[in-house]
């Protein structure tokens, strides 16, 4: 039996194995942006590196400072840094994940404890927060180098590692660490890398595998207003004062309208109409409008047309409303009127609006070579647009009370060289795991650290999702399939001997 054959067999035979320590993952709150979870994240980092230690890989904590957070100095959760192999004679490949997840409660509309891995037999569903964003795909690098480990097996390839407890947060820190790190040079964790492989996004659907070569960029805002020095008495105060709410509604209510189209003038027009030859990208895609209501939940698609879905999530910016902080949310009738609220919104940006491309049919993405000539958007062009106009609408409610725009923080968007040994490695993995060709797609999430990477080590990166589109990451009832968790550590495992064969 080959090397190959062999790892792949240790992954069968030991997937309850695996599944048991995905649930130990998911049972850490480790929730990076509530401050009285903050222990938790420290202690999901700390359960993290003493699993990578049992299995030989050189690790490091890196302490990142502090930030300011919900009125208190927190202690940032560690970077790890790791290390597994040093030949010179292999290729050495940098996988990066964050242990991190989003807040949830069972209120939120949970059918089990989220924070309790639900196995579900009959569907195959993993349940639980986290379990595939970001801490089942964390455990299918773990599951890679056990198989290899507890068989004897060298590893194809040297790995380096970095794990972070911040990504749902903003990633503070780490950036600047990555950077000073590569200065380095020989005496960094991360010397001699030559290609990046994050696993932190998901399919287009439920059937075939992707590869994603580029993501959106994301900047946070939240409107603040206030006025009243404390909450107030809706049948004492109610048609007598200003209310911090009724403005911040109307406020919200100018950003987006109910077709996605983005109201703030100057973002939506940062992007040109896509061209015929463009509009051939999506329309081969593994796709229908049910694969996005059937991931939503609902029939919700705003259009019935395939290509204008897809561009929506790839190739054009959005905005989405998020919350209010500060207003009354909990069950029963609370009669108050808030004195101070905040608005939670995001823009989601992009790079360009096409890149080179490739397809099963070649000659139709032959065209499409090297970066669109349109500019990127960028935080530094997004920002004055959006607190201009806030401003401006503001002005004309002539309200007493006051308002402010907080930038609260944000990624930039990224593209990748897909013609790359890395893609085609990837692609090959795909290929002899699923016995399909993925599709190639550009994601509508952030992951803030790709560009980073991309730009401080000069090496390409990619990204190879283990989860559906239908996973509910950051939602209720989030899961991860069994099979994609068994069958996607598989892919990763068999991407490191694509890697190591590849020119």
């Amino acid at each position: 039996m080959t090397a190959q054959a062999s790892f792949r067999n240790y992954i069968d035979t030991h997937a309850e194995a695996f599944i048991k320590r995905l649930g130990e993952a998911v049972a850490i709150q480790s929730i990076s942006s509530d401050a009285r979870r903050r222990q938790d994240v420290i202690a999901m980092g700390n359960w993290l590196n003493g699993q990578l230690i049992q299995l030989g890989v050189e690790t490091k904590l890196v302490d990142l400072g502090t930030h300011e957070m919900q009125g208190q100095t927190l202690q940032l959760p560690p970077a790890i840094m790791g290390r597994l192999g040093n030949d010179p004679a292999k290729k050495t490949v940098l996988v990066y994940g964050h242990y991190d997840v989003q807040p949830a409660l069972k209120s939120d509309g949970w059918n089990t404890d989220p924070f309790t891995l639900v196995v579900e037999k009959d569907s195959g569903r993993l349940i639980g927060r986290g379990s595939t964003d970001d801490k089942g795909p964390i455990m299918g690098w773990l599951n890679v180098i056990e198989a290899h480990k507890s068989l004897g097996i060298a590893m194809p390839v040297n790995m380096r590692f970095c794990f972070e407890g911040m990504e749902e947060n903003g990633s503070e820190g780490l950036d600047e660490f990555i950077q000073e790190e590569v200065k380095r040079g020989k005496d960094g964790w991360l010397d001699g890398v030559d290609c990046v492989c994050i696993s932190d996004n998901y399919w287009l659907n439920t059937r075939t595998p992707a590869l994603t070569y580029g993501l959106r960029g994301i900047a946070y805002f939240s409107i603040n207003v206030s006025g009243p020095g404390q909450d107030l008495h809706s049948g004492l105060f109610g048609r007598t004062v200003h209310e911090p709410m009724t403005d911040l509604i109307k406020l919200m209510s100018k950003l987006v309208d109910h077709n996605g189209n983005i109201l703030i003038p100057g973002i939506d027009e940062m992007v040109p109409p896509a061209d015929e030859e463009e509009l051939k990208l999506y329309q081969v895609m593994d796709y229908t409008t049910d694969d996005i209501e059937e991931a939503a939940g609902g029939k919700v698609a705003l259009s019935s047309d395939k290509a204008t879905v897809l561009m929506g999530r790839m190739r054009q910016p959005s905005l989405s409303l998020h919350g209010i902080q500060g207003a009354f949310s909990d069950v029963g009738c609370k009669t108050v009127i808030p004195a101070k609220v905040g608005g939670k919104f995001s823009v989601r940006y992009i790079h360009s609006p096409h890149h080179s491309t490739p397809h099963a049919d070649t000659e139709l993405f032959s065209s499409l070579r090297g970066d669109s000539l349109v500019p990127p958007q960028t935080p530094e062009k997004i920002i004055p647009l959006v607190n201009a106009y806030l401003e401006s609408e503001f002005a004309k409610l002539n309200s007493k009370n006051k308002m402010q725009v907080e930038y609260l923080h944000g990624g930039k968007p990224w593209v990748a060289d897909v013609r790359h040994w890395n893609f085609e490695a990837a692609k090959k993995a795909i290929e002899a795991v699923y016995n399909k060709s993925p599709d190639y797609t550009r994601e509508g999430g952030s992951i803030p650290v790709t560009l980073t990477f991309a730009e401080s080590l000069g090496v390409n990166v990619l990204l190879l999702p283990m989860g559906r589109a239908d996973d509910g990451a950051h939602s209720t009832n989030e899961k991860l399939d069994r099979s994609n968790f068994i069958e996607g550590s598989k892919v990763l495992g068999t991407y490191l001997y694509e890697v190591a064969a590849a020119a």
